[in-house]
């Protein structure tokens, strides 16, 4: 996570919105972004529904998977990287819009 927070002036000069979702719930959500200072807002998935639909529960675990999906303004994934490396997944991310966005148009 931190290497989106470290990246969030720059996600904000490309106008993306990080939103980052756990199956916690939203008291301990509140305190890991507190904790990590983060400045995006994170969402709580405490039954796995969500998780569920986009593919990354854990089959018989109560863990979801670390997967970035890039989404668009029309709600199009673009985008889904299914490993992510928390040490430079800011730079990966915004180097993949930068891509995207020359592509699609």
């Amino acid at each position: 996570m931190c290497a989106l927070r470290d990246a969030a002036p720059d996600f904000s000069r490309h106008k993306v919105t990080v939103y980052g979702i756990s199956l916690d719930d939203v008291h301990s959500l509140a305190k890991f972004k507190q904790d990590q200072k983060l400045d995006f807002s994170l969402l709580s998935d405490p039954d796995g529904s969500v998780a569920k639909k986009y593919g990354v529960l854990m089959k018989g675990r109560p863990y979801a998977r670390r997967v970035t999906f890039l989404i668009d303004e029309q709600g199009i994934v673009r985008h889904i990287t299914p490993k992510v490396d928390l040490r430079q997944h800011g730079t990966q991310v915004l180097e993949k819009i930068s891509e995207l966005r020359k592509t699609v148009r």
